[in-house]
């Protein structure tokens, strides 16, 4: 390893939802909205200046926030904005979770808290969900450096009464709650309605998936004026121009489209009884779903037979069934050494996730090769820098071979172990 890679901040990244490259396709793993973004927003669109793009945005982002905060019955300096809701969230895991006390969130959430909560060298602990697929309040009435939870949840679509979110924050009154509520708008009360009440709520919010805008990242929070200075402040500390000049028109004038987002919510709520009815109809179980997706298992058939039937198989990996997909085909097939299929073991026994990303984007071979060149590298370093201080010298190997092998095998075991431990099992 180079002496500069020492300080590079590694962590297993969060793998977002594949964006198809062709038109015409109906995806489900983003949850993204089917409607199109509201026509004001569309006249917003036309109307932009161009000229506008040479100045910098409002780094206050003043008339969205005026804007969500007059719809929502708020003060504009109890809103936030960000470059979606990840880029908020992400801000409030920097500014609120700073003790050495876990923070707290469920086991089987959105995958991204456990990301954030490695990057900025976060403990946490995740409280498992109950047999129903349930948060448990009382899971989260412990001494804690946080807590974080969505509502509804993802993927679970399950939403938590909002007296049993009170019941989380009432507990929690010394440290910062965040629900975050990415799916709310498509069923059940908003813990938006306790923020005046707990001056350590904040409430998150998107308008990826009700307002059909995912694609122009806009997200917001709700909280104490003391709760959105801090984030600012970190945000400006940070990158004071988040938003750009377009997204700041169109978020407004979506916002100002009451009538067509109310539209909108209500047909994706009347598609999700539907499905739900034709699902039930066809066998499959699932949680009572409030958010634009529904969590569903088959009574009888397992999903991976469904697959089959549909004419998929599936590989095992480790202990996970993936479905064999055509992977893109890697650019050269580099030789791989003994290091390079050594850390390809770990990696099919340890970091699946890595190893799946890795192989379904046709990059493993050269990840690889490269760890493989890394290591042998350092290796070879290594045992130079231990022969030269510990002065196992060629005049040595002349007058006593025996002790210079028995040396010679201690430097290449240590150096290995080094190699092992920086590299290979890392």
């Amino acid at each position: 390893m180079r002496a500069w890679e020492k300080n590079i901040r590694r962590v297993e990244p969060y793998v977002p939802g594949e964006q198809p490259k062709v038109d015409n396709v109906i995806k489900l793993n983003t949850n993204e909205n089917p409607y199109p973004p509201a026509p004001k927003a569309y006249e917003a669109a036309k109307a932009f200046d161009m000229d506008k793009l040479r100045l910098y945005p409002d780094p206050e982002c003043s008339a969205l926030v005026h804007s969500i905060a007059q719809y929502y019955g708020m003060d504009d300096n109890e809103v936030f904005t960000g470059v979606g809701s990840d880029d908020v969230l992400a801000m409030c895991f920097m500014t609120f979770f700073n003790s050495e006390k876990p923070v707290l969130f469920p086991d089987i959430s959105y995958s991204f808290y456990s990301v954030w909560a490695d990057l900025y060298r976060i403990p946490y602990e995740t409280p498992a969900l109950n047999d129903k697929f349930e948060i448990v309040p009382e899971d989260y009435f412990k001494e804690n450096g946080g807590v974080i939870f969505p509502n509804p949840n993802a993927p679970t679509a399950l939403h938590m009464d909002l007296e049993k979110v009170e019941e989380i924050i009432r507990h929690n009154q010394d440290v910062v709650v965040i629900v975050d509520e990415a799916y709310i708008d498509f069923d059940g009360r908003s813990a938006r309605e306790l923020v005046h009440k707990y001056d350590n709520l904040l409430v998150v919010q998107t308008f990826s998936k009700s307002r059909s805008m995912a694609g122009m990242r806009i997200g917001y929070a709700f909280g104490n004026k003391d709760l959105i200075k801090a984030l600012n402040d970190v945000k400006f500390s940070f990158n004071s121009y988040t938003m750009n000049a377009p997204t700041l028109a169109y978020g407004v004038a979506a916002v100002e489209d009451d009538a067509y987002f109310k539209e909108c919510v209500e047909k994706i709520k009347n598609t999700r009884e539907e499905a739900k009815k034709q699902l039930m109809a066809l066998g499959f179980t699932f949680p009572d779903s409030t958010a634009n997706f529904i969590f569903a298992t088959h009574q009888r058939v397992p999903a991976k037979t469904i697959f089959e039937e549909m004419g998929g198989t599936y590989a095992r990996q480790g202990d996970y069934l993936l479905p064999c997909l055509f992977l893109p085909a890697e650019k050269e097939n580099k030789p791989i050494g003994v290091w390079g299929q050594r850390h390809l073991r770990y990696l099919k026994q340890h970091r699946k996730v890595l190893y799946t990303n890795l192989l379904t984007s046709g990059k493993l071979n050269s990840y690889l090769a490269d760890i493989d060149e890394q290591a042998e590298d350092l290796f070879f370093r290594l045992v130079n820098q231990m022969v030269e201080r510990e002065g196992v010298t060629e005049q040595l190997k002349m007058e006593n071979q025996m002790e210079w092998v028995g040396r010679m095998n201690n430097i290449h075991g240590s150096a290995m172990e080094i190699v092992n431990a920086e590299l290979i099992y890392s």
